[in-house]
């Protein structure tokens, strides 16, 4: 059984206290959505932060770090330094200092960030060791391992910058659409990054992306005096797609390579990694249907290819998310992660492609790796094992395949880990929990509470929010569902529904983390009276590749079946109003509610469409190829999930909201769906936010919500 220490037992008596004085205040916008003036006071926030150096703790609050030496006396803390001693060794110009990260060795050397700059501070001889201060026009600064050297991009080239200062350019491509050091491949397939530093320093990999032959998309800023045309290289699905090669620039011989990753030029190179000995990069490399990846080993230096490791197949698609993983102290074993199986998980290669072994197995999925002990015996992981909705922290042993769950408080966790891998620290959330860290002995799983979020909405009479399981349409799966009820809420009453959709791959909108994930306009909606249900469908992730992938080849028609049981789920309480009904979602749950609208005209009062796909011939190529191959492959497809040829059955009111420089879904999407519904007859509202992309962003976003909350308001009570 888990041991409680005594701050433990105090934080569950101060957070039942905190709730029981009740307010009969509203919460308004202002206080529940991102860019309100008030929205800051009312998202929980942990005050004080725990990283690790080495194997010693690091405590951070506001401007002080302190340094636990030995975890295990955590009454024993040491004064290391502040943030201004970091910002009285730099120039004032440079700004304050808002981040700092500590080296995994436990050394004295701490990486801080500025808002102009990045430096190493050493705080044992409190000196500022190296400083770079980011290039005019600079992007995507990446500092090298052993703090030397600065990577980073100006325009459409790479640059490096060393400790003094001198700069240097390492590409020379002239051509606007040729783009060098940036993410490519529209950030699918886990890709973030455009810069790779080899582990020696000497070496850095970077992609290029020539998109010269992609269609460009007018998309057009409506804010200068005469309108100005900003075009995007988009690449639409069956389309001509950019072509991507990799580039290693060996420092030495000041000399820029690229590998030889040969033809189709319209392939997908992800999960670039580096040997530990930087000799040799690994690139799991994709073909244009995605139903092929290859993990292939090139000689850095020369760039050619040297081995095809291994490969994966499936007639839908293959999704390679994450790099491989050496084995610490063995340069000659590594980690990958796969679905192969059905559920993403654990297995160990060695550097000839050969399987060791499958380390993790069942159904459930690994989500994150922390990392391994200092031996390089075990490593942990971050899984839905034992339950879909949670996150849990566990470790495998690589000799013996025995596997350790080191977090028992159900909820949402992750953690990062001490060097040895004695300690862990826990990063908790639950439905009834806004957020705690705590300290994790991984030789008994002891677990210490180091520091905690108050509830943010303490002192007011808060909806109630409520999980459950209901069945799929396939009469198998299971579905989970958030409800979310007003704080006055009366069984014997009618209320009328607000019905909150995403339902797209690689989201879950219901897990057990602060109020069971419940944003801050169901909070709002539940208290001017609605019941507001959320439900992860069939097609949604981290329930294995079946449930994800039902939707192959015919998106939004599986979805809206599942989504129609939770609807028939609401009907059946007694206190559901099921002629007051509306349904709103955002991207794909724009999509998703329109989808709703003329697949079950009969449904809902109200709609609200966000950013909505209305037709897949119009999306990008990777993610709309991964799901619904190309139109040319699978028209059918494509017309059954298109909402252009449906437009007739609309009956509800319907507002469309889309910011007019949308860079994701593309304005096209909604302007053809207008254009349909003219010619047909109908009569939808349209809503634009001038200047904005896929998402509002600030004032404007609290706009937003208040415009959606007015026409549920305006159209759901009319006879």
């Amino acid at each position: 059984m888990k041991r409680l220490s005594l701050f433990t037992l105090l934080f569950a008596l101060t957070f039942s206290i905190g709730t029981n004085a009740q307010s009969t205040d509203l919460l308004t916008l202002e206080q529940l959505i991102p860019g309100g003036n008030e929205y800051r006071n009312y998202v929980p926030r942990i005050p004080v932060n725990y990283l690790w150096s080495g194997n010693s703790l690091i405590e951070t609050e506001n401007d002080s770090v302190w340094i636990y030496r030995n975890p295990a006396k955590l009454r024993e803390k040491s004064f290391l330094f502040s943030y201004e001693d970091i910002r009285a060794k730099i120039n004032e110009d440079q700004g304050k200092v808002t981040s700092i990260t500590f080296s995994s060795d436990g050394s004295s050397a701490v990486r801080f960030y500025t808002g102009n700059g990045v430096g190493v501070f050493d705080y044992y001889k409190k000196i500022v060791t190296v400083y770079f201060s980011y290039p005019e026009s600079s992007d995507n600064h990446i500092l090298s391992p052993d703090n030397e050297l600065l990577a980073y991009t100006k325009g459409n080239n790479l640059f490096l910058m060393d400790k003094n200062g001198i700069e240097k350019q390492i590409t020379n491509d002239v051509c606007e659409d040729i783009l060098n050091g940036q993410s490519v491949h529209r950030n699918e397939f886990g890709i973030n990054s455009g810069i790779f530093w080899s582990p020696e320093s000497n070496k850095v990999a970077f992609y290029r992306m020539d998109e010269s032959m992609v269609t460009s998309y007018p998309i057009v800023d409506m804010s200068a005096r005469v309108a100005e045309l900003k075009p995007q290289k988009y690449p639409m699905a069956g389309m001509t797609s950019h072509q991507v090669t990799v580039g290693v620039y060996d420092i030495d011989i000041d000399q820029v390579n690229f590998l030889e990753t040969g033809e189709p030029d319209d392939h997908y190179l992800t999960n670039i990694s580096w040997s530990p000995d930087g000799e040799h990069i690994y690139i799991a490399e994709l073909n244009r249907e995605q139903n092929h990846m290859r993990l292939n080993r090139y000689n850095s230096t020369s760039g050619d290819l040297e081995e095809m490791l291994f490969d994966e197949k499936h007639t839908k698609y293959v999704e390679p998310l994450n790099p491989i993983l050496f084995v610490k102290s063995n340069k000659d074993q590594f980690i990958w992660q796969s679905n192969r199986d059905g559920y993403n998980h654990l297995y160990l290669y060695n550097t000839s492609g050969e399987l060791i072994k499958q380390l993790t197995s069942g159904e459930w999925e690994v989500i994150d790796i922390i990392g391994f002990d200092n031996s390089g015996s075990n490593l942990y992981f971050i899984s839905t094992n034992p339950n879909p909705i949670e996150r849990h922290i566990h470790s495998v042993n690589l000799k013996n395949g025995k596997i350790t769950q080191h977090s028992s408080f159900p909820g949402t966790h992750s953690a990062t880990l001490s060097l040895s891998g004695r300690y862990l620290i826990d990063r908790l959330s639950a439905h009834d929990n806004p957020g705690q860290l705590s300290l994790i002995d991984t030789r008994n799983q002891k677990s210490d509470l180091l520091s905690f979020s108050k509830n943010p909405f303490e002192g007011y009479n808060v909806p109630s929010v409520e999980i459950g399981i209901i069945k799929a349409a396939d009469g198998e799966s299971d579905l989970y569902y958030r409800l979310v009820k007003p704080a006055d809420f009366d069984e014997t009453k009618k209320y009328p529904v607000a019905v909150y959709v995403y339902g797209g791959p690689h989201s879950q909108m219901v897990n057990n983390r602060w109020r069971y994930g419940s944003g801050g306009w169901e909070l709002y909606m539940a208290q001017k009276g609605y019941l507001v249900f959320v439900m992860d469908n069939r097609g949604t992730a981290y329930r294995g590749f079946e449930f994800e992938s039902v939707t192959h080849r015919q998106l939004g028609v599986e979805e809206a079946k599942d989504q129609l049981k939770g609807v028939e789920f609401l009907k059946s309480l007694p206190y559901v109003d099921s002629n007051k009904m509306g349904i709103h979602g955002w991207s794909y749950g724009g999509f998703m509610t329109i989808n709703m609208l003329i697949r079950y005209p009969d449904l809902f009062k109200v709609g609200v469409a966000g950013g909505p796909v209305t037709d897949w011939r119009y999306y990008e190529v990777m993610y709309g190829e991964r799901y619904m191959d190309m139109p040319q492959e699978n028209p059918e497809g494509y017309e059954e999930s298109s909402l252009l040829n449906k437009v007739d059955r609309l009956k509800s009111r319907l507002l469309i909201i889309h910011g007019d420089e949308d860079p994701t879904v593309v304005m096209q999407h909604s302007n053809q769906f207008i254009r349909a519904c003219i010619k047909e007859g109908v009569h939808p509202d349209f809503f634009i936010y001038p200047g904005h992309g896929h998402n509002m962003t600030g004032a404007d976003r609290v706009h937003l919500h208040e415009h959606i909350t007015r026409y549920f308001d305006d159209f759901i009570y009319t006879d």
